[in-house]
């Protein structure tokens, strides 16, 4: 192998409304990548070498959590990378873990420090398999297992807002809430608790992550931009587009491939 390979795997069916798709790293060479929020938690398992983030002066542990986040970071490795990646839905990575999300937020946890026996089973069994094949294939058992006890009256509720949203990025809080039958009060805690970021946040994030799929997708009308997203003028699209990627557009264009990881698939 020379350079990087990446490759993307679909959840089975059953974990389809949970599981956004897997991804794997192998890589022989130094690499550094921009990254964005994404608006989707994740679990990573480094099986050779690591990635660290400046940002967070941080190396991520052997299995990581990843939450939510509100700020770019640069992704940092050495050469022998074989990483897997589960990506889930916003508001999913709860059902799993049966715990407030708001705990991951902004945050790399190392998974073992949890005190979750399976959790900590899973790490070792897909840390030492043969090979990442025959780690999705553990992961997906494992995912299934912990869904089989799972209440998911609340993620019905949240999948719902999450549905309208994404549909059209100027939705109120308060409309959300009317959607999941709940106050705005109960909706902001629901909310949180299952996606990890309080709903006029995520929000942003989503209304960010639309932009790059309109940018991906060959738009450069900035000010256009800015209205399919439901921002209030184009120079409010540029100040959340240098918080969120830490440059400008027109920077962001010249210097990387914009993709959208919460409005694009990778299949």
């Amino acid at each position: 192998m020379s350079g990087a390979r990446i490759q993307f795997i679909r959840p089975s069916v059953w974990l389809q409304p949970y599981v956004r798709y897997y991804w794997i790293l192998n890589s022989d060479e130094k690499q550094e990548v921009l990254t964005f929020p994404i608006g989707c938690p994740q679990l990573i398992f480094h099986r050779w070498s690591r990635f660290y983030i400046p940002e967070l002066k941080t190396e991520q542990a052997r299995f990581s959590i990843s939450g939510q986040v509100n700020f770019p970071a640069r992704i940092q490795s050495s050469d022998d990378v074989e990483t897997i990646v589960v990506v889930f839905h916003p508001h999913a990575i709860g059902t799993v873990f049966n715990i407030p999300v708001s705990s991951f937020y902004n945050q790399e946890i190392d998974g073992y420090s949890l005190g979750d026996k399976s959790l900590n089973i899973l790490a070792d069994d897909v840390l030492n398999a043969d090979d990442a094949a025959e780690a999705t294939k553990i992961i997906e058992k494992w995912l299934l297992s912990r869904l089989e006890d799972t209440a998911i009256y609340n993620f019905k509720r949240v999948d719902a807002s999450l549905k309208l949203l994404f549909h059209d990025n100027t939705i109120s809080v308060e409309n959300m809430a009317q959607l999941a039958c709940l106050s705005r009060k109960q909706f902001e805690r629901v909310f949180f608790n299952a996606v990890g970021m309080k709903p006029k946040e995520y929000s942003n994030v989503a209304r960010f992550q639309k932009s790059l799929w309109l940018m991906q997708n060959g738009n450069r009308d900035f000010a256009d931009i800015a209205y399919s997203c439901g921002y209030s003028d184009q120079s409010h699209f540029i100040r959340e587009c240098r918080h969120y990627s830490g440059t400008t557009p027109v920077e962001l264009l010249k210097t990387q491939t914009v993709y959208s990881d919460l409005f694009a698939s990778p299949f």
